[in-house]
């Protein structure tokens, strides 16, 4: 997780590079910034104004943590606010580190969860006001957070939470089992007898339930191979293609992979960047080296140096095929997944380096 850090004393900063020390030790990408005066020492950026940092940070941070009042924090991030899918947590810290204060994002950003790993770094009472974590009920946008699942419908994942408030039964159907005991509100339900429940599958189209809350695995890499030149159109035509014949959600794409001679194709490039994912490249003998039965073309051999690039590039990390080569316009498509695995006993302070990272 990228964090960015900002406190406005001497106190404060004092606490603010202990915290991005205890944070940075759980695999953190750390950040601490403060006004001019106080970014003396190396590891201390200086801001030119604090509306400024802020904006950066939020568009370049996945968590923001202020060491100062509520209220310094809450003006600071007013105008940038948007909505719990797209805004970074916000943490907010008292300087003599008594409270530590989710302000926003406590699910999907995991405000709560770097509330509570603060708390366990400074001796912090964490602050945690999200009605479901309250009451001790079932978060699923927290939940789904933690476990890598794509959030694809956030109006059933409100109404799932007032239901469970309201001390209703939430229906439950996966693809792949789920370690741990099931949460207080939730059931199995296969046949979709519940009007409300939850759907964990690659494919959105399974709606086993009148009110379905669609969760997604994002384990899916593709394989790409392209002639020079390919445009990022018609490498997302070939990619959705090869998606709905496979039933498998757009969201559950995590990585796009590809021999390292395509690294500065444009199309691929951009494509990664339209998906948000990141375009992994491997050598000839790499692609060579990966285990499996894939397909074979004696013309990619003598042009790149191996047999198959789709295939063998989604499956380079690991994940096994659900989807062999495709060709559509002159792009190849392979698609595998690695393996999902699901729990309901991770603990919350995972999502933000705790200590189970």
């Amino acid at each position: 997780m990228r964090i960015g850090i900002v406190a406005f004393t001497e106190r404060g900063m004092r606490l603010a590079l202990s915290l991005a020390d205890g944070l940075r030790s759980r695999g953190n990408d750390m950040q601490v910034t403060g006004p001019a005066r106080l970014a003396g020492a190396p590891d201390i950026r200086a801001y030119d104004t604090l509306p400024g940092w802020t904006e950066q940070a939020f568009a370049n941070c996945e968590a923001l943590v202020f060491v100062s009042a509520c209220g310094i924090a809450v003006r600071s991030i007013a105008p940038f606010v948007q909505d719990k899918l797209h805004d970074p947590a916000v943490v907010c810290v008292d300087e003599a580190a008594r409270h530590a204060v989710a302000l926003l994002s406590g699910h999907v950003g995991g405000a709560n969860a770097l509330a509570r790993t603060i708390g366990a770094l400074c001796g912090a009472e964490p602050v945690i006001t999200t009605a479901t974590d309250v009451n001790g009920l079932f978060a699923v946008d927290e939940w789904a957070a933690r476990q890598g699942l794509a959030l694809c419908d956030r109006d059933a994942a409100k109404r799932i939470s007032a239901h469970l408030l309201e001390g209703g039964t939430v229906g439950l159907r996966s693809d792949w089992p789920i370690a741990g005991a099931m949460p207080d509100g939730l059931v199995w339900d296969d046949a979709g007898a519940c009007e409300l429940g939850i759907s964990i599958s690659f494919d959105l189209g399974q709606r086993p339930f009148a009110h379905t809350l669609r969760l997604v695995p994002r384990t899916v890499t593709v394989g790409l191979g392209c002639r020079r030149g390919t445009s990022a159109e018609a490498l997302a035509e070939a990619l959705d293609e090869s998606l709905t014949h496979a039933h498998v959600a757009r969201e559950a794409v995590g990585a796009l992979a590809t021999i390292d001679i395509k690294a500065d194709e444009e199309g691929l490039r951009t494509l990664a960047d339209w998906l948000g994912v990141p375009l992994i490249t491997y050598t000839a003998d790499e692609l060579a080296s990966v285990s499996g039965s894939f397909s074979s073309s004696p013309f990619v051999l003598q042009t790149v140096g191996v047999d198959n690039v789709c295939e063998r590039a989604a499956c380079a990390g690991g994940g096994k095929l659900l989807s062999g080569r495709r060709t559509l316009g002159g792009v190849t498509v392979a698609l595998a997944s690695e393996v999902v695995r699901l729990s309901f006993d991770d603990g919350a302070e995972t999502a933000a380096g705790g200590e189970d990272a």
